[in-house]
């Protein structure tokens, strides 16, 4: 399937990040960004118990045909705790209740949103294979994967899209997925790509982010790390203004022009946010401002790993080793 280079991440309208717009202001920014352009929204049984779900389809109503539709399943809320959970029958269970709370027939494309370490990769993505052809979903992704889980996948069905996290300050793909995806014809849907708002310019002090925002518990956002990492702003800012665009939009530039079968879906709760976004898409960048780019913000010049050890034991990409 061919989908749009930029879409809109919408976990942060009920979930993960801070405190949520009420119901009633997510969807009405949801219908303001389909008015916008956007063309794809990604959501997750996991975003809010569900109730993101509830609010994409609440946003589509009357328009499913205006974007495609993205959601996973493998990763739940189960009595209010995260439970990766890929077994065959849960799967089932999760994609009809996905396309209950949205409200549609049929799901453009869905991941396994997590993989089950204790269930082969080819027992999920069978029972997703399922689901695809009894019309319930139209594609079958997968998220936080390694090149040779999407290599076993490939082998029970076909694979429309693998999303991982990826951006100037996460660059794990490119420790083979972005080549792997590109020759197997498959999506690389970059999730994070402006780092969780620190290349947007939106972290001003981690201490002050909202008490359950999950950057609390990343390396990155701690004092550990911080200060190396927010000493890199000034120089990301003025690199940005020299491309004569803003932070955000020169990281989504970076992150679009690793391939033509990359996507990216920045996440926000406002609308002039998804419209500066939007325009990443078309916006030129130089390829000497890229490459500058690229050498500013990287593996050897960011500090910290992207994960705590709890969250990284729930994931299966590759992942660069901690510095000695």
């Amino acid at each position: 399937m061919i989908l749009p280079r930029m879409g809109l991440g919408c976990m942060e309208l009920s979930h993960a990040y801070g405190i949520p717009p009420s119901p009633d202001d997510a969807e009405r920014m949801l219908r303001a960004a389909l008015d916008e352009g956007v063309r794809l929204l990604d959501t997750a049984t996991l975003y809010g118990g569900g109730r993101n779900e509830e609010l994409v389809g609440r946003a589509l109503k009357g328009r499913r045909d205006d974007a495609v539709v993205a959601s996973k399943g493998g990763m739940a809320l189960v009595d209010g705790v995260k439970t990766i959970d890929g077994r065959p029958e849960t799967l089932r269970a999760q994609v009809d209740a996905s396309l209950g709370r949205l409200g549609v027939d049929r799901i453009d494309l869905y991941y396994l949103h997590r993989w089950d370490k204790a269930v082969p990769i080819g027992d999920s993505v069978g029972a997703l294979a399922e689901a695809v052809a009894a019309g319930k979903i139209g594609a079958i992704g997968l998220s936080e994967v390694s090149v040779a889980r999407l290599r076993e996948a490939l082998e029970v069905a076909p694979i429309a899209a693998v999303q991982n996290e990826y951006s100037l300050w996460s660059r794990n793909p490119e420790l083979g997925m972005l080549e792997a995806t590109r020759e197997a014809g498959v999506a690389l849907v970059a999730f994070s790509p402006v780092a969780r708002g620190f290349l947007a310019d939106a972290v001003g002090d981690p201490g002050a982010l909202a008490e359950r925002d999950i950057r609390r518990t990343m390396p990155r956002f701690q004092s550990d790390h911080w200060p190396a990492n927010a000493g890199l702003l000034p120089a990301w800012r003025a690199l940005a203004a020299e491309a004569g665009c803003t932070p955000a939009q020169l990281a989504l530039a970076w992150v679009l022009s690793r391939g033509d079968h990359v996507v990216a879906i920045p996440g926000t709760t406002r609308l002039e946010h998804v419209r500066e976004n939007h325009a990443a898409a078309t916006f030129q960048v130089a390829p000497e401002v890229l490459a500058r780019a690229g050498e500013l913000i990287d593996t050897s010049t960011v500090s910290g790993q992207r994960y705590n050890a709890a969250q990284s034991a729930e994931v299966d990409a590759e992942t660069f080793a901690a510095p000695a």
